[in-house]
């Protein structure tokens, strides 16, 4: 099988054939596609998590991208402690490592990167405008998004086609990061590019308790 056939795998699961590709060949483990995405990272971005763990209990090496989006602090600190630089560092597919980390849950990983000089702001370069606040609140991360906004985390940042981490939050019916937002100044009134509001998102995908608490606190559908 190809590299881009283990890739294909991996996209669609197929636990057998990667397990008959480790067998053949324990280096798989470590394989990368042509962007320069492990199979590791590609795992954990199809949400993949049986294929991830196969890969590591096969020793899959990890760059610090790979590390901070399984959440492997050790391998971090080990990373950083030599070149403390890589803690600003993007994957190859652009995205910031600690908004790896923000997006699948790792705070001790995010944190650890912040205390070593990771800007919680820094955004995609492979043109998402993702951040570590875009990519929690998308995926639900209440705890990370609160830890970001108390460490200057903007919640007005603007990304994609006009969207910030509230209208987010409001069209993905995520009520508590919806309220942590707003309490930490995140526009009730901001649209996205094509003039839709956070209450109209949330009325739409029929986020009831999201769309009534959004009106109450003085939001419009326009």
């Amino acid at each position: 099988m190809s590299a881009a056939g283990l890739f294909d795998a991996i996209r669609s699961g197929d636990l057998a054939a990667i397990q008959s590709l480790l067998d053949a060949d324990p280096s798989v483990a470590s394989a990368k596609n042509d962007s320069g995405v492990s199979a590791v990272l590609m795992s954990v971005y199809t949400g993949r998590r049986e294929i991830r763990d196969l890969l590591l209990a096969r020793g899959a090496s990890l760059e610090l991208h790979d590390a901070t989006a399984v959440g492997n602090l050790d391998r971090v600190k080990q990373l950083v402690g030599k070149n403390p630089s890589l803690s600003g560092s993007f994957s190859p597919d652009g995205f910031p490592v600690v908004a790896l980390a923000a997006v699948f849950g790792h705070l001790d990983v995010a944190r650890y990167l912040a205390e070593h000089g990771a800007d919680l702001n820094a955004s995609a370069t492979n043109g998402s405008g993702y951040n570590a606040l875009t990519g929690a609140v998308a995926s639900g991360r209440t705890d990370i998004v609160q830890w970001l906004l108390n460490n200057g985390a903007d919640p007005n940042y603007r990304y994609g086609p006009g969207y910030s981490p509230l209208l987010t939050a409001a069209a993905n019916g995520h009520l508590e990061i919806v309220k942590l937002l707003l309490a930490h100044g995140a526009d009730l009134h901001a649209t996205t590019n094509d003039g839709k509001s956070a209450l109209a998102l949330a009325t739409e995908r029929n986020h009831s308790f999201v769309a009534d608490f959004l009106r109450n606190s003085g939001a419009s559908a326009e």
